[in-house]
């Protein structure tokens, strides 16, 4: 992966150590983990171990004190060999950890972010609902005050991480007051009315936890609300922008995995008496598969620029996650074409990669809701 250049000696040396801990202890149990569709315990306890749910947070709570462009670098790599690893890094910090340091109090940083940023626990991100997906302001989840404690009635849809042995909290967005007012809670789990419905039968992201969850009078205390009340629609409006980088950077993942592959197997696999690369459908195709997935990683390098040095990013990461999403959907497609009927097996990366690879063009925030965004920031 010829990246390093542009990047400093202590980021390419971190990339590397997350690219060996992909190849050596997420690779190989890939496969597996797709075909049973079970939760990938071992290596989240490993990237644990190195730090990788700490890495954008300070010192002061359990974090590595590193910065938002290292936790893509991270995704990136490891979405290389298997996405459902990389989305659950992506949620983990992106939706589950960030809205509690961005918008908790102290207490609440205290009590919850040493256990997230280790990766002991998991925490959830309940924003979806069965009626309210790209209109989110559609939510339907109530909460009331009632004796010293929010009740939370409802329900919410595709929740990532959400039903783990070590998923701790929820955080969940709910109507609590007139005028859709919009309020964020954070619900510690278990607790009693919340059921973790039976997970989904996906198209990709087998080894990537989501359910369906409902609430049925649930009470957690009043102090549980995550930052100002009626500020909730709108905190995560700001966490979904940042998690769109995050999500680019999946994306090239993908897209660069779904290129190595097909680079190895071009140059091995032999029609005609000479290796298939040698032919120029081939090899035209890899070389608009390289473009992509360049041109994507450039787009989330300078929206991650635009967001570290406090500059607006918002159209920059919607450009990033509509170019990085597209880019890996045409990556796995030009890719088991290339394998041909070897493309068409489940077991093999490509194949992986190809399911995979749809729903980055319709979780957080669909392309079509990234053009309308793009179009906003134009004027129109």
């Amino acid at each position: 992966m010829a990246v390093g250049t542009l990047l400093s000696d202590e980021l390419e040396m971190f990339r590397r150590t997350v690219e060996h801990l992909a190849n050596k202890t997420v690779a190989p149990v890939a496969a597996l983990h797709d075909r049973e569709g079970s939760f990938p315990y071992e290596v989240v306890e490993e990237m644990g171990r190195l730090g990788l749910f700490g890495l954008p947070f300070p010192a002061e709570y359990g974090g590595m004190g590193g910065d938002f462009f290292a936790l893509c670098l991270a995704i990136e790599e490891l979405a290389r060999v298997d996405q459902s690893v990389a989305i659950t890094l992506e949620a983990a910090v992106s939706l589950g950890a960030m809205p509690i340091y961005r918008f908790g109090t102290e207490e609440q940083k205290q009590r919850w972010l040493p256990d997230l940023l280790s990766g002991r626990a998991l925490a959830a991100f309940g924003l979806t609902e069965p009626g309210a997906g790209s209109d989110a302001g559609g939510t339907r989840t109530t909460a009331r005050l009632q004796d010293g404690q929010w009740v939370i009635d409802g329900s919410k849809a595709f929740i990532t991480n959400s039903g783990t042995s070590i998923t701790k909290l929820i955080t969940v967005t709910a109507v609590t007051g007139p005028g859709r007012e919009i309020s964020a809670i954070v619900v510690p789990t278990p607790a009693a009315g919340l059921t973790v419905e039976p997970g989904y039968s996906k198209v990709g992201w087998h080894a990537s936890d989501t359910h369906p969850l409902s609430f049925d009078g649930v009470r957690v205390p009043a102090e549980n609300l995550l930052g100002e009340p009626g500020r909730g629609y709108a905190n995560f409006l700001r966490i979904l922008d940042e998690g769109r980088i995050a999500i680019a950077a999946l994306a090239v993942g993908a897209a660069q995995g779904c290129l190595d592959e097909s680079v190895r197997y071009a140059k091995e696999r032999e029609a005609f008496g000479r290796p298939i690369g040698a032919n120029q459908a081939i090899a035209f195709k890899l070389a608009r598969m390289q473009a992509r997935a360049h041109t994507a990683r450039l787009a989330y390098y300078d929206a991650a620029a635009r967001m570290s040095a406090g500059l607006a990013f918002k159209a920059q990461a919607s450009i990033a996650k509509l170019v990085a999403s597209e880019a890996a959907m045409d990556n796995a497609r030009d890719a088991t074409q290339i394998f041909g009927g070897s493309g068409f097996i489940n077991d093999t990366p490509v194949a992986r990669h190809y399911r995979d690879s749809k729903i980055l063009e319709i979780g957080e925030g669909t392309s079509e809701v990234q053009l309308m965004l793009i179009a906003r920031d134009l004027g129109l």
